[in-house]
């Protein structure tokens, strides 16, 4: 990620973050936009992997709504400690490459897992297994990405187009995998559970080879323009205490929280819609497919409004807009509603998740980007995975989707309160304008 230079000189850089021009932007936005796409496709936790294993523990080993959460909650372990993998990054330099030997090393290492597992009988526990490890090795490299995505946004105060073009360029493969997913695991059904298995895990080694071999690229429109924001000598004690002494992650990491939470939105939903309204396996495909797709234009228009507002604009009124995000469903009796109203629900979100998103990378400690961002993917991964234990309980024990539409409601109207935690030099500016105290470290 950085180039090696005198801490002096690195600090000169963190005091003094400058503005791209158009054409540096575009070329380091289609380098980390092919990088996001890669992985979001890759990913065991996402991508093409994950809806089909839902589908395999509900239709092929016959799991309740609640043991399925429950086997989300257990495989998501490694993610819960995302944080671990993000200060690493910023500690360590394999190969000597930064994030790009993160990507070369590790997405070779994911690879080489997938195929191991394609060839592996198919069970509950080695399915179980499976997930375990592969996400161990894939958020080394999901570490990097993070690190350099935010690192840039940062020292070049574009961290609102950061945010936005990071957000869409992971929600297209997310649409595609998600319409993919609903349909692969319709087709197979047809087959036996370790052949449908050995295709999904094949898919995943060609994605991370690509990752690996996408590495070796070093362009110089993109790394010309990262800065090394610390020494040669690595202190990690004193970095944490660095991080958690700084108040401004607080909130915004709260923010996050109360985001993610969303009782209900998960396997609640899969089974309210599946079970309740009789969707088939590609139609909840397609309603999350839709609902993700439906984020993008919003995603587009935060990044102009990004420019030209400042965040503390955007995070209210984005705010605002959200908190109803899920009401639409207590008026849908149709698969066919669900899909339609999956449009507005997605398009509520997208301006929030902007300026969220946004506020995490403006609250990232200079030098310990991978460990703020990765920080926050922990916090996702657990607050979702709980708020779907959570969701699930509240479906099982009221037997209805409503009580999940209340919850999400309420969890979200606290994010408006929770704003006013968020120091005001932060938020004071718009994309391309410099905060007062932006050389704190």
């Amino acid at each position: 990620m950085t180039i090696d230079r005198p801490a002096a000189e690195a600090a000169a850089v963190t005091a003094a973050p400058d503005v791209l021009p158009p054409s540096v932007r575009r070329g380091i936005f289609v380098y980390l936009g092919i990088l996001i796409v890669l992985l979001a496709f890759g990913g065991p936790s996402g991508g093409l992997i994950d809806i089909p294993i839902s589908f395999f523990l509900k239709n092929r080993l016959h799991l309740e709504a609640h043991q399925v959460a429950h086997f989300r909650l257990i495989a998501a372990i490694p993610l819960y400690l995302s944080f671990v993998f993000g200060f690493i990054r910023d500690m360590w330099n394999p190969l000597g490459m930064r994030d790009r030997g993160f990507m070369l090393l590790f997405g070779g290492i994911c690879a080489l897992l997938y195929l191991c597992f394609a060839v592996a009988p198919m069970t509950y526990s080695t399915l179980l297994l499976a997930v375990v490890v592969l996400t161990t090795s894939f958020l080394f490299v999901a570490s990097a990405q993070n690190g350099l995505t935010s690192t840039i946004g940062q020292q070049h105060a574009m961290t609102g187009q950061i945010s936005a073009a990071w957000n869409v360029f992971a929600s297209i493969p997310t649409v595609a995998a998600l319409l993919i997913g609903g349909m692969l695991s319709s087709l197979l059904e047809d087959r036996n559970a370790d052949s449908a298995a050995r295709i999904l895990f094949l898919a995943g080694a060609a994605i991370m080879t690509a990752v690996s071999l996408f590495a070796l690229w070093k362009p110089k429109v993109v790394f010309e323009h990262v800065h090394a924001e610390r020494g040669g000598d690595v202190h990690p004690v004193n970095d944490i205490r660095r991080l958690f002494g700084q108040w401004r992650i607080y909130p915004a990491l709260l923010i996050w929280l109360l985001w993610n939470f969303a009782p209900g939105s998960a396997t609640p939903l899969q089974y309210h819609l599946q079970n309740t309204l009789h969707a088939t396996d590609a139609q909840w495909g397609q309603w999350n497919a839709i609902f993700a797709a439906s984020f993008i234009p919003t995603f587009i228009v935060y990044g102009f409004l990004c420019r030209r507002f400042a965040l503390k604009t955007l995070l209210f009124w984005g705010t605002v807009v959200a908190v109803p995000q899920m009401v639409p469903l207590l008026f849908i009796h149709s698969v066919t509603g669900a899909l339609i109203a999956a449009v507005p629900i997605g398009l509520m979100g997208g301006v929030a998740t902007g300026a969220y998103m946004d506020l995490i990378i403006r609250s990232c400690p200079r030098g310990l980007q991978g460990t703020m961002l990765m920080m926050s993917s922990s916090l996702y991964f657990v607050v979702s995975r709980f708020g779907d234990i959570l969701g699930t309980t509240l479906y099982d024990h009221y037997a209805g989707f409503t009580v999940c539409v209340i919850a999400i409601t309420v969890v979200y109207a606290l994010i408006l309160p929770t704003l006013l935690l968020v120091p005001r030099h932060l938020i004071a500016t718009a994309d391309g304008q410099v905060p007062e105290r932006m050389s704190e470290v």
